[in-house]
């Protein structure tokens, strides 16, 4: 187990599972042999994903253990000042955690083995980890940069030499302590460069050119004591600096704000089902568009542009994909809003968590320049479910009732992912999406929020091994009518459940007064709202719903189908003290004037100057199909295009010829069809689809692959043949995930060797293969592996070299 491929191996089959839960990337796709999932493990790739996820105390016990070399784990603690019995604590988990995702490995199955990094991670962590100079980095130096002078690496040496240092010796040394160690030498015969001039001839800096210094390791660590951090890292507490809200202040604004999202969306759909927008030639919803909408919604465009991004992540409304496309409600729609409102904000509240859509960046400008459009086919960013559940997350963490600002978030997550730190606009965004779905109430998470999260984004399922999720729309429960108690706990989720269990009860009464306005003292049921949103106009919202009755409102519900009589029984059964005389008069008076004028449409029409040519057509059983209607006695009306009537015609024995709107006889030509055929085969995609899907338990399938894995494994190990196998790729693997080479786990075995050698600082037998195709064989300390390169030293004829991997024939430990 000298190697980290040997640690592989050695490790159970539950910790392999448990590392591949934890890196789902590295299964996907399946590894070959462990040697293949090594290689995976240990490239740029998969080490950066690993790292984004990290938290700042697991970084710093990365760093330190690249700085200083293998170290046991009481080295460890007192390398990065863990002298508290909680700070030693969080630094030992932080090093369970970095052993869980084999960032770290024991030499030896013992508790005091020494501790070696992942192949690899050296180069991903910069060039000065923990702000030093790396072990190597004086060895790797030119001579021109090698101290005069031994650096002194004990703090009292150091004490001694500094104290007949010049006076700006040592302001120079504390700027470059903690890092970074390369500092900009100031001019000669300056008062500073005189002190670094003396700081180099005593060996306390080396010059690294001409213009630069550089802060030796050994004088780092005597001046930091030995440590490689000035403190351990701690998690931020959010519960002493963020505002604190009343529980009951939060769950009111959270209810109010759910249920105007809901509303807001159910009168989106409304007014789209009347009069669709047009779709955009690039796709999305023009400016225009989204104004007039806002206007309608009497909202913000940037909350209009939020609704109408929620309506289409839900699949409430999609391009219909006519010839002149249009956005218009689908069919879900009307199953949506068949279901209680608790049911209905839950879907709206799984889609926004779980969607790439970024709705917060409409009305910006691209990078070419271009205002970003709402519903813009390029408006996905797979990083943002990440960001809203890690966003919501540290409000889940927070007390209850803390309502942290977006700084406070975004430095708590600068903890907890110090390498991913999203920026304070994009979390400040979040939060007010949040806040106006109802998520976040004052602030602070709400429980119907905090539902949403424990519960997995209702259903949803998210999927690790991708930088983000797709947008998924969770199950709900559909109902064939609301009931008038629908804020009962009804919901098909427990983010609707806990809704419903802040909801007041709806009411179903309506107080109308003399003044033609009516007031409903709470929220209406659906069908109240219904009633109103058919009839009259909305003047305020609040405690208290406020409307009026106008003339052009009862026209409206007329033109729907109601009749007077209809309409003042509904208010009538739902008015408190009956319907005032003044609205009944408006009603009355409405539907009098209501349909004098009557409009139709036709597709076509028929004229004669001889109107007994006319005669008895519309009559004609055999051109029922047409829709004839007489307008005139030598005017006939139909339903039928001019084609399919002329057809019909001069079937019927008649002679007709089409004409222009201003008379003039036009004469028709032949109409060839064409239909575009079909690019891809229906059924063949489908398998490919079915093959692609994800089945079973996911602990079972990660089981399956380790127990795969171990039988793949080779017998021998320590030599790799690559026989000249194309090395370049990523983590030495095919694009299909099966290495190199015909299937052979040598090309990914000679790549991890490569790896851990240069980890180790160990050589390695090389076999190149030149230009002209002769094999030759070189002893070689590998430096870097990397965009399928080794540079690497041979210390023999004392050069260094970058040769392509893939004409490395074979790797042979020394």
């Amino acid at each position: 187990m000298a190697t980290f491929t040997g640690y592989l191996r050695s490790r159970g089959d539950d910790m392999l599972v448990e590392l591949l839960r934890r890196r789902p990337d590295l299964a996907a796709p399946s590894p070959a042999t462990l040697t293949s999932l090594a290689a995976r493990s240990t490239n740029r790739t998969g080490l950066e994903r690993a790292l984004t996820h990290v938290d700042a105390q697991v970084l710093q016990v990365l760093e330190t253990v690249v700085a200083l070399g293998p170290l046991r784990r009481d080295q460890v603690l007192q390398a990065v000042g863990a002298a508290d019995p909680a700070d030693a604590r969080a630094v030992t988990h932080a090093i369970d955690e970095a052993v869980a995702l084999a960032l770290l490995w024991p030499q030896e199955d013992t508790p005091d083995a020494p501790l070696h990094t992942s192949p690899g991670l050296a180069e991903v962590l910069g060039p000065f980890p923990a702000g030093l100079v790396p072990l190597d980095g004086t060895a790797e130096m030119p001579a021109r940069r090698q101290a005069a002078a031994q650096p002194p690496r004990d703090p009292q040496e150091l004490d001694a030499l500094l104290a007949g240092a010049p006076a700006g010796a040592r302001p120079v040394l504390d700027a470059l302590t903690w890092g970074p160690p390369v500092g900009v030498a100031p001019p000669a015969g300056s008062p500073a460069g005189q002190a670094v001039a003396w700081l180099t001839e005593h060996g306390l800096l080396d010059q690294g050119d001409a213009r630069h210094v550089v802060l030796p390791r050994a004088v780092a660590l005597a001046l930091r004591e030995g440590r490689t951090h000035r403190e351990p890292a701690r998690a931020p507490s959010l519960g002493t600096e963020a505002v604190d809200r009343p529980a009951a202040l939060v769950s009111a604004e959270s209810t109010a704000a759910a249920e105007r999202a809901v509303r807001l969306v159910a009168h989106l759909v409304r007014l789209w089902g009347r009069t669709p927008p047009a779709v955009l030639r690039a796709g999305g919803l023009g400016v225009r568009d989204l104004r007039r909408t806002a206007g309608l919604l009497e909202v913000e465009e940037a909350e209009a542009a939020l609704v109408v991004e929620l309506a289409g992540a839900a699949g409430l409304v999609a391009d219909d994909g006519e010839e002149t496309p249009s956005f218009v409600p689908t069919v879900l729609a009307d199953e949506w809003a068949a279901t209680p409102l608790p049911d209905r904000w839950a879907r709206l509240a799984g889609v926004w968590l779980t969607t790439t859509r970024t709705p917060w960046l409409v009305g910006g400008r691209d990078e070419r320049g271009t205002v970003v459009a709402a519903l813009d086919p390029e408006l996905h960013r797979p990083w943002a479910p990440r960001l809203r559940r890690s966003v919501l997350d540290v409000l889940a963490d927070a007390p209850d009732g803390s309502a942290p600002g977006a700084e406070r978030v975004v430095e708590t997550l600068r903890w907890r992912t110090p390498r991913a730190v999203p920026p304070t606009a994009a979390v400040a965004a979040v939060l007010a999406e949040a806040s106006l779905l109802g998520v976040v109430g004052a602030g602070a998470l709400s429980p119907s929020g905090r539902a949403l999260l424990g519960a997995g984004t209702d259903g949803a399922a998210e999927d690790a091994t991708a930088p983000a999720l797709p947008p998924t729309a969770p199950a709900t429960q559909a109902s064939s009518a609301v009931s008038v108690s629908d804020a009962a706990v009804t919901g098909a989720t427990p983010a609707a459940r806990a809704l419903a269990a802040t909801l007041p009860e709806p009411v179903d009464e309506l107080l109308l007064q003399g003044d033609l306005t009516g007031v409903v003292p709470g929220r209406p049921t659906a069908a109240l709202e219904d009633l109103l949103d058919r009839a009259a106009v909305v003047e305020s919202r609040g405690g208290a719903l406020t409307v009026r009755f106008t003339p052009a409102s009862v026209r409206a519900a007329l033109d729907g189908g109601s009749t007077a009589d209809d309409l003042l029984s509904e208010l009538a059964t739902r008015a408190r003290g009956g319907v005032p005389q003044a609205l009944e008069y408006l009603v009355r008076d409405a539907a009098r004037r209501h349909g004098r004028l009557r409009a139709g449409m036709a597709s076509s029409y028929v004229r004669s100057d001889d109107p007994s040519l006319l005669a008895g057509l519309v009559d004609d059983p055999r051109l029922a199909r047409l829709g004839l209607v007489q307008l005139a006695p030598t005017v006939l009306a139909a339903q039928a295009p001019t084609g399919e009537l002329l057809d019909a015609l001069r079937e019927h024995g008649l002679a007709p010829v089409a004409e222009t709107p201003d008379g003039q006889v036009v004469h028709t030509a032949l109409t060839v069809h064409r239909v575009r055929g079909r690019v891809a085969d229906r059924a063949r995609r489908r398998a490919l689809d079915g093959a692609a899907a994800p089945a079973g338990d996911p602990t079972a399938r990660l089981a399956s692959l380790v127990r795969r894995l171990r039988t793949a494994e080779p017998d021998g190990a320590g030599t790799s043949t690559a026989a000249g196998s194309d090395l370049s790729g990523p983590d030495g693997l095919g694009g299909s995930g099966v290495p190199a080479g015909g299937g052979t786990a040598e090309p990914a075995e000679a790549l991890v060797l490569l790896r851990e050698a240069a980890a180790e600082r160990a050589q390695v037998w090389v076999e190149l293969v030149g230009s002209q195709g002769v094999p030759q064989r070189r002893l070689l300390r590998p430096v870097v592996v990397e965009g399928g390169r080794l540079r690497a030293v041979d210390a023999e004829r004392e050069a260094e070299l970058t040769v392509a991997v893939h004409r490395i024939a074979s790797v042979t430990r020394a």
